[in-house]
């Protein structure tokens, strides 16, 4: 995620994009007037009231027009205007109209999502190849190796985000459509990330350049979707769910969640060290997983540490990992920045397959401080639980990278940035634990990477404890630092230790944050949990409401109560 040669002390990117993104966005008041019109004259259906805004919103002045080719242009122009990229929206789709009539919302997303699609596809073969990279350059080398995941990582998802479960409410499908579009532009800056640590300078710049396009189709497509939800959110909440409120509103466990919370739960194979079951190792166990499956697969690792570096590859989906215990099962290994090896291939424990769960494990990472980023665990995978965890490593512990993820109930210790990425991701009744860090360094507990302001993510820390591990005199701890330009972290309903600044906040470079970041503290305790000398950031929000705070809450956020029930975990819901 950074590189050593950075001028900070911290070594993390250098964001200079700022000024530009705020020049380009864009208000989103024309497509909820669009939508708003349309819905009133055409109540059928909800799903047929959005996807019909944009043609209703030009009946009343089509009289002024010559033929329905404008008025497909103009459907096409008004969709568009609520992007980042305006103007490569709207040269991006307008020559791929072939209907007569005005297009619907919905018929433009499928376009752009289309487009993105087709844009990513002939820039990934032309940059994995490397023809305009130096790969006498080990950094580049690298770089390119995790791009050829990670850009296939985002093609996934892009096509995932032209279709949806047909059993899914239309609530549903658009927390779905958000969450994945949001981790498809996740994926694509973490490639172009990855060459900030190359010698070479333009490598960056030539990264950037060569998938400019698709990530502004990505985020086009993003923003059309998010148009829509707005405009559903304006009338009131159309067409969202409503469920019974159960004995305890607050925890919610289905009948198959409750019996994985049993203590006796069958597993499917059994990992020891001590050759007491089928396998000695983590990794070959998961050789085992069945590809893409729907049925939950229970790998049992008994105490011990494994010194291995383990992946939970992208088609193994369900799978439950259960160990003896946060400080007996311990996976264990020292990849690291300085040693040659990126933040994003770094992890002890990577998890890409969608509905993991890890129960009673530690991953922890042995790099040191001295070796700068070093990750203990990392996931990607949508809708993933870690329940009595432990990760336990330096800079860049937690890499909760993209999607969907609940940790409740674990530990985590580091120094700089060590819970960062940009999942929506919720920390509940966890134990945060600064560490010391090296000399000239602060601890930094977040760092959160939304760079899109249409992404549905960032960082929710509640019902947590922070505290130090060890002696930390001399060492300021700060609540965390704006990665990116529209960092989002809020701590509330926490516990905060004297170990924290009174300005409670750390820039990332200068003196300041970008006026677009989100952070907001509510209903914390302790004695650094005084706000009277917080930093003056515009962006930085000390008397929000509960109303509003809630939004950052498991049911909302990560659209908990959805698939958490099944997961066997107990979670809050709410505040």
């Amino acid at each position: 995620m950074a590189a050593v040669s950075s001028p900070n002390p911290w070594g993390k990117i250098n964001e200079e994009e700022n000024e530009r993104l705020m020049a380009r966005r864009k208000t989103r008041k024309r497509i909820i007037i669009i939508a708003f019109s349309s819905i009133i004259l055409v109540a059928v259906v909800v799903v047929a009231a959005v996807v019909g805004a944009s043609r209703a919103a030009k009946d009343g002045d089509s009289s002024d027009r010559r033929g329905n080719d404008r008025s497909i242009y103009a459907s096409i122009k008004a969709i568009c205007d609520v992007t980042l990229y305006p103007d490569s929206c709207y040269s991006s789709l307008a020559p791929l109209v072939t209907s007569k009539s005005a297009l619907t919302p919905q018929e433009i997303y499928k376009l752009s999502v289309q487009v993105a699609i087709s844009e990513l596809a002939g820039a990934s073969e032309k940059f994995l190849r490397g023809g305009a990279f130096n790969k006498s350059d080990p950094a580049v080398e690298k770089a390119l190796e995790s791009c050829g995941e990670l850009l296939s990582l985002a093609m996934d998802h892009l096509n995932d985000s032209l279709s949806v479960e047909k059993k899914s409410t239309v609530a549903g499908a658009f927390d779905d459509l958000k969450t994945w579009l949001s981790a498809a532009g996740t994926f694509q800056q973490t490639c172009i990330d990855a060459f900030e640590n190359a010698t070479d300078a333009a490598a960056k710049t030539a990264a950037d350049h060569a998938l400019n396009n698709a990530t502004q189709y990505t985020s086009n497509s993003l923003a059309i979707m998010s148009s829509v939800v707005e405009s559903i959110s304006a009338l009131g909440g159309v067409g969202r769910r409503r469920r019974l409120m159960m004995s305890s509103p607050e925890v919610w466990l289905s009948p198959e969640g409750r019996r994985l919370l049993q203590a006796n739960i069958k597993a499917d194979v059994v990992v020891a060290k001590d050759g007491s079951g089928k396998y000695k190792r983590i990794k070959d166990a998961l050789k085992s997983v069945p590809k893409k499956s729907k049925k939950r697969f229970v790998i049992y690792v008994k105490k011990g540490v494994y010194n291995e570096n383990v992946r939970v590859e992208k088609n193994m989906w369900n799978v439950m990992m259960i160990g003896d215990g946060m400080d007996a099962t311990i996976v264990s290994s020292n990849l690291n920045f300085v040693d040659g090896t990126p933040t994003f291939q770094s992890a002890t424990f990577a998890v890409f397959g969608k509905g993991f769960i890890a129960r009673d494990m530690g991953f922890r990472n042995t790099a040191g401080a001295a070796k700068h980023q070093a990750v203990a665990l990392m996931s990607t995978a949508d809708q993933s639980v870690f329940y009595r965890c432990k990760m336990d490593g330096f800079q860049d512990t937690l890499y909760a990278h993209s999607n969907r993820q609940l940790y409740k109930d674990c530990t985590i210790i580091g120094t700089v940035d060590f819970i960062f990425g940009n999942a929506a991701v919720v920390l509940q009744n966890c134990r945060i634990r600064p560490r010391k860090p090296m000399a000239g360094q602060q601890d930094t507990i977040t760092a959160q990477g939304k760079l899109d302001p249409n992404h549905n993510t960032g960082i929710s820390i509640q019902n947590c404890a922070v505290s130090p591990l060890g002696n930390l005199t001399g060492v300021n701890t700060f609540l965390g630092r704006p990665w990116k330009n529209y960092s989002t972290t809020v701590f509330m309903q926490t516990e905060l230790g004297g170990l924290i600044h009174p300005s409670g906040w750390m820039p990332w470079v200068g003196t300041t944050a970008p006026n677009t970041i989100f952070y907001a503290e509510f209903q914390n305790w302790g004695p650094g949990a005084v706000t009277k000398n917080r930093v003056k950031w515009r962006g930085l929000r000390l008397n929000l409401s509960a109303r509003i705070l809630s939004r950052f809450t498991v049911k909302p956020f990560i659209n908990g109560d959805r698939w958490l029930p099944a997961a066997g975990v107990p979670f809050k819901a709410g505040l």
